[in-house]
């Protein structure tokens, strides 16, 4: 997993999208592209009534940066405007955890290959 970390502000006018959560459709679309970002290659998902749920065997948030991962314009995938050149990764904005965590309430589980098993 790439480092965390928040975009510089002449980044950020370049590719604020300025994410809104309208509907759960919404944050089932933004989790499944974290975890396909992520490398996972088998995602579950539950919906109840109340909750929506995702698991998958993507690559995990470190515990150093779950905190960071939820604040608005932090991300992994980008560091520079150069990077926007080459960007391969369905998301990379720092906008998605963000925006869900304002509407909803957020339980993240997370593990990375150095946790143990």
């Amino acid at each position: 997993m790439s480092e965390i970390k928040v975009l510089e502000d002449n980044v950020i006018s370049k590719i604020a999208a300025g994410e809104i959560i309208s509907r759960p459709l919404n944050i089932v679309k933004e989790l499944i592209e974290n975890s396909l970002d992520a490398g996972a290659d088998n995602i579950i998902i539950n919906i109840d009534k109340n909750k929506i749920s995702v698991e998958d065997n993507g690559c995990g948030i470190g515990k150093a940066y779950i905190e960071l991962a939820f604040m608005r314009h932090s991300t992994s995938k980008i560091s520079s405007e150069h990077d926007l050149e080459s960007i391969s990764s369905l998301g990379f904005r720092g906008e998605a955890l963000y925006a869900i965590s304002v509407v909803s309430e957020v339980d993240l589980f997370t593990k990375t290959e150095d946790d143990v098993t």
